[in-house]
């Protein structure tokens, strides 16, 4: 976390400020002289003063996390100025979604394979053809779990079709 060469060389925010890197300087611990673009980018979407007062604010304990979400924030926001973290965010969560689907539309089509495999392996689902929802399609002689009731999907389960 401290950097122990800010006494030796100024810390990033004191080289990028031009100033004299004082031993109780509270970017010091967080903006190492080796990595000056971090604090660049802080400075120029927060500012140098505004970063100083949230430290000061904020309990020891806790300013690193704060400057790691300053840092990544800043950086988001000079890859796109207007929607910064929650672009990434937003894009990221409608990739979930997207993979949600795909993951449901291939249970259901495991379930739907299973169902097609339970009459030959299982005699009792061919005597319980009226119930648990299961409907019959004579044309293709394969089985489907009715969408309206998932009370017992394939006669046998007790998941809800889940």
């Amino acid at each position: 976390m401290a950097s122990s060469s800010y006494s030796n060389s100024p810390c990033a925010a004191c080289k990028f400020l031009r100033r004299k890197c004082m031993p109780d300087c509270i970017f010091a611990p967080y903006f190492p002289p080796e990595e000056p673009q971090k604090f660049a980018n802080v400075h120029k979407i927060f500012g140098a003063s505004n970063v100083s007062k949230l430290l000061n604010e904020v309990h020891p304990h806790q300013r690193e996390d704060a400057v790691n979400s300053l840092a990544y924030e800043a950086e988001a926001r000079m890859k796109d100025p207007v929607y910064g973290c929650v672009g990434a965010i937003s894009v990221l969560q409608r990739q979930v979604i997207r993979l949600q689907k795909e993951l449901d539309a291939t249970n259901a089509d495991l379930i739907r394979y299973a169902c097609n495999e339970m009459p030959a392996a299982n005699p009792q689902f061919a005597r319980r053809m009226g119930q648990g929802g299961v409907s019959y399609d004579q044309s293709s002689g394969i089985y489907y779990p009715s969408p309206w009731n998932h009370d017992e999907p394939c006669g046998e389960r007790g998941d809800g079709g889940v």
